[in-house]
């Protein structure tokens, strides 16, 4: 659960670095910020799954509130993001949501 937080979190620094290095400095913050819109939720959500597997409180039902919530934290994060920097290149941030998301089949990918 961690190790795939992980993997997103090192895919977008690598990305947005890439992005500064190649592009130019608003690239890389809108990678940046897009991969952060979905890492933040995920940890939150990976923290919530984890306390209750360790009180053994765990359920379904927990399970599916917890992915509600991280839903609509994304939603949230993303308006905020668009809202706070003005300067927002959209390609990038979408970018940075992407490479997020299907970092673990990147992983996936390589080992096999």
């Amino acid at each position: 659960m961690f190790s795939a937080l992980s993997h997103q979190s090192i895919a977008t620094v690598v990305i947005a670095a890439l992005s500064w290095l190649l592009l130019d400095q608003r690239v890389a913050i809108s990678v940046g910020l897009g991969g952060a819109v979905i890492v933040i939720p995920n940890l939150l959500f990976a923290l919530k799954l984890w306390v209750a597997a360790q009180s053994g409180r765990a359920s379904v039902a927990g399970f599916f509130v917890g992915e509600f919530f991280k839903v609509a934290a994304t939603f949230a994060l993303l308006v905020i993001v668009v809202g706070a920097y003005r300067d927002v290149h959209w390609l990038a941030l979408l970018a940075g949501m992407f490479v997020a998301l299907k970092a673990n089949l990147f992983v996936i990918l390589i080992k096999a």
